[in-house]
């Protein structure tokens, strides 16, 4: 069984969602047979790669908050990232392109290491102090980290073209699946699941896609999902 995911690294909501399916991957009795993709999926696509801005500043701008409401969901996410084990700076990010690191993990999954870089990019983003915007020396770092050749991720880093139509095919075909955000996950073609679910709707669909053949059909709480799309991420305020 495949399962595809479209994520961003630069959606909070895509590195708890990580988590939590992987969560429920553990746990699925069949997950040796599991194929887990990445896909590509940008926030801000066309976005200048040297137009970089904090992202209280930049959450401020796009829902119109006050700083301490923007700090207060970021504070939210930092609760909810622990919940998930992984570490999250909820003061002194920044935001920008991410097609790059895109392009990066499309040559990552050629070389079978699209899941150790894109662990690493998240990490990076969230709980860690330096940039991985406009920093190409910072990329290659990562990359070189997730077992990646040093001169080969340069080379694609120089090339704007490289990966580039992977980077929008990718896209082209979230929409066309009808995933105007992110995370989205669809399991082996058969089940869609969208936004940060808990770890028992990731289990559910697992097993639902491993059992049965049907058109796509979207997994959901019932009560929604917090996910991040082209106008920003939902910001939780308690």
């Amino acid at each position: 069984m495949r399962v595809e995911i479209w994520s961003d690294i630069a959606c909070p909501w895509c590195y708890v969602g990580k988590a939590r399916f992987e969560k429920a991957l553990r746990d699925f009795p069949h997950r040796d047979e599991v194929e887990v993709v990445h896909r590509s999926f940008e926030l801000d696509p066309g976005r200048a790669k040297d137009d970089i801005q904090p992202v209280i500043t930049m959450l401020t701008k796009k829902y119109g908050m006050s700083a301490a409401q923007a700090e207060a969901g970021e504070d939210n996410l930092g609760a909810q990232a622990a919940a998930e084990g992984l570490d999250y700076r909820t003061r002194g990010r920044d935001h920008g392109s991410t097609f790059d690191m895109h392009r990066l993990l499309h040559f990552a999954k050629e070389q079978g290491r699209q899941e150790q870089l894109l662990d690493l990019l998240y990490r990076a983003n969230f709980a860690e102090e330096r940039s991985v915007f406009n920093d190409d020396e910072r990329l290659v770092e990562l990359a070189s980290a997730a077992g990646l050749d040093t001169e080969a991720v340069r080379a694609v880093l120089a090339d704007p073209g490289a990966y580039a139509d992977d980077v929008r095919a990718d896209e082209r075909e979230a929409a066309q699946l009808g995933a105007n955000g992110v995370p989205f996950f669809v399991l082996d073609r058969k089940y869609g699941v969208s936004g940060a679910q808990p770890a028992e709707v990731f289990a559910q669909a697992l097993t639902q896609a491993y059992g049965e053949a049907s058109p796509l059909k979207i997994v959901d709480s019932g009560d929604g999902a917090d996910a991040c799309g082209p106008d920003g991420c939902a910001v939780p305020q308690h």
